[in-house]
This record gives structure tokens, sequence and C-alpha cells, in this order.
């Protein structure tokens, strides 16, 4: 604490990026439960043929946020792997990635760092179906891409290490970097992948479209079921829902230190007052015995405790004002009450 009970800068400071980390911490929580519940609300249907009768009875020929579990398969030709034979699929992503050590000058120590340098993501039209041969009925799958979970299954990934000669070596160990290799990675969804869809179902004439809700409530297309997709969103609440907890105690604990310390400064104040009243008061009540006793008694009286009398001469200052006892009470180093000068010794004084 500073002078005055005051939080330092260093505990303001602390207070105030610990309280702004609990209120973000919990405006994601926030969010998280928003999405979780919207989730849980979510209308689930069937793929079936009373799926069309289902959105013709709905406002707007809509159901704003819906549940829809099929098998993908591709509206026009399929996207066939570059790596593996015969894996055809409906999305390709194709990624580059570079690896490498970065030295860090603060701790010293070498860090992985990774960095895409290279990706690309094709895409053809494809249909959610029911997983039963034959059914009629198909959900056209509207902008995949926008999806805040889409499940690619990962085909080929191959680690190409970097070749190094030794000048190479002293070079990277000057610059504080390290090549490791490129990674290549294709990833791809697949004909005939299980998928759940949430999103906006909307009868369009007479195609059946999912496709992103327009209420901000996030776009699935998972690989998972739907009650192991909740289940995720429900422990991504519980754990941002326990952070905010945490940290919300830690700012309890901080404010309940900074007002306890100004609470113990002004404790420590008021009773230092109520000495200094208390102090005045004696030393008012004892001049007013001594005046009725007589003033030569005043005049002898050491200055501190105003009882004893005046013993001591101060040198080099020569001030006669305190008895032996209040001297040797002085705190180091010792100093004359009346002008502050240092007191290099002491003469004691006899009255006859």
């Amino acid at each position: 604490m500073e002078g005055g009970g005051r939080p330092s800068a260093a505990q303001a400071a602390l207070l105030a990026a610990s309280t702004a980390l609990t209120a973000l911490l919990y405006s994601v929580y926030r969010q998280k439960a928003r999405v979780a519940r919207g989730l849980e609300g979510a209308r689930r249907v069937r793929l079936d043929g009373d799926l069309r009768a289902v959105l013709l009875e709905a406002p707007g020929r809509c159901v704003p946020y819906a549940v829809i579990e099929g098998v993908v398969r591709s509206v026009k030709e399929t996207l066939s792997s570059q790596f593996v034979e015969n894996c055809k699929g409906v999305i390709q992503r194709l990624t580059l990635q570079e690896h490498k050590m970065v030295w860090n000058r603060t701790t010293h120590l070498w860090n992985d760092y990774e960095k895409i340098i290279h990706q690309r993501t094709n895409t053809t039209p494809f249909d959610l179906v029911p997983q039963e041969d034959g059914a009629s009925v198909t959900v056209r799958v509207m902008k995949p891409l926008d999806a805040a979970e889409l499940s690619l299954e990962t085909v080929y990934e191959k680690f190409h290490p970097s070749v190094q000669s030794f000048t190479d070596v002293i070079g990277h160990y000057i610059s504080g970097e390290r090549p490791k290799g490129i990674q290549e990675t294709e990833q791809m969804l697949k004909v005939g992948t299980a998928l759940t869809g949430v999103g906006e179902l909307v009868l369009d004439n007479a195609t059946i479209k999912l496709q992103p809700p327009k209420q901000g409530m996030p776009y699935y297309l998972s690989g998972m079921d739907f009650d192991s997709l909740l289940q995720k969103q429900e422990s991504n609440v519980r754990f941002w829902k326990i952070l905010t907890v945490v940290f919300g105690f830690a700012t309890c604990a901080i404010l309940f230190f900074i007002l306890r310390k100004q609470y113990r400064h002004h404790r420590e104040r008021r009773h230092l007052k109520q000495m200094q009243d208390e102090f005045r008061q004696a030393q008012e009540r004892l001049m007013r015995e001594m005046n009725a006793e007589g003033g030569e008694t005043l005049k002898n009286a050491c200055v501190i405790c105003l009882s004893n009398t005046k013993s001591c001469v101060f040198l080099e200052c020569g001030h006669v004002c305190s008895c032996s006892e209040c001297y040797q009470a002085l705190p180091e180093p010792k100093r004359c009450p009346i002008c502050r000068q240092a007191i290099s010794r002491v003469v004691p004084l006899y009255n006859s």
C-alpha cells in the first residue's frame, strides 16, 4: 500500500487486469452457453418421405435451426484423391505446412513453430441422403466451408525433412531459425460418410436445402452423431465456466486483500489519532496541575514527560530540556528535541 492507504500502482494494475480477464472469460462463457442452449433446442427432423410435408407446414417453409442426419452423396462428379487410389470425396483440402525451430531469446530455448505456407480447398455440390438405399428424398448442403465444425478425414500425410549442409546449420544458429521440413496433408469429406448437419432447413421450390442459419447460431457439418456433438458443446461450456469462476475468485481475493489493507491502515490512523488526543489531554492536565503547584516547577520540568526535572545538558547545542530517563528513550541517532541537532555527548545537570 502507498502512503494514505491507497493501493500501489502494481496492485491497481493487477486488479484491473484480473477484472478485465474475468469479464472476457464470462463473455466467452455466455456465448458458448447460448450456443449450447440453441443446439439443445434445435428441432430434430428425419430424412425421410415426410420431410417435405414438415417443411410445407412450417412458417415460410423453413425450420430456422434444424438437426438432420444423413450420408454424403455427390451431385456431380466426385473429387479424386491425388495420393490415394479409389478415394472419392466432395471436399478436398490440400495443405503444405512448414515446421521449424525458433530460438526464444527470453527463455533461451528452441520452440516448435508451424506455419501454413499453402492451402487449397476444392468442393463439389453434394447432398445428404438417408442411409437406407432407394429413398428419393435428398437435402442439398449449401456453403459447407462456412460450417463452424466441418469433419474432414486425413487420407494422406507425409513429412519431407529439410536437407541441411554444415554451412546451413551455422547460419540457422546465427539467425535463430532451424527449418525441420514441410508436411504435406490431404483431407477429404468422402462419399458415403455419415454426417450430422445443423443449420437452417428450407424448401426452395422442389429442392430442400441445408444452409447457414440467420440467427447468428453456428453451422455444423459434423461426423459425430447429434448427442455426441451436444455433449461436446456442453463440455466446452463447463470448461469456460470453470475458468470464469477461478479467475472470478482470484479477482475477489485481490479486491479483499486491497480492502483489508485499507481497513487496517484506517484503523491504525484512528488508533494513532486517539493516542495523540489522550497524550494532549494528559499534557494539558499536567500543565494545569503544575501551574497550580507553582510556575518554577513547570519551568524545570522535562519537555518530554513533563513530570521529571531537567537533568541533562545536550552538546553541542547546549539545550537543557530533558531528564535522563527520556534521554535514554530517544531513538537512535539521538537528536535534541528542541533544535533536532545531533547529540554528541551529554553532561549531567545537578540542581542545588
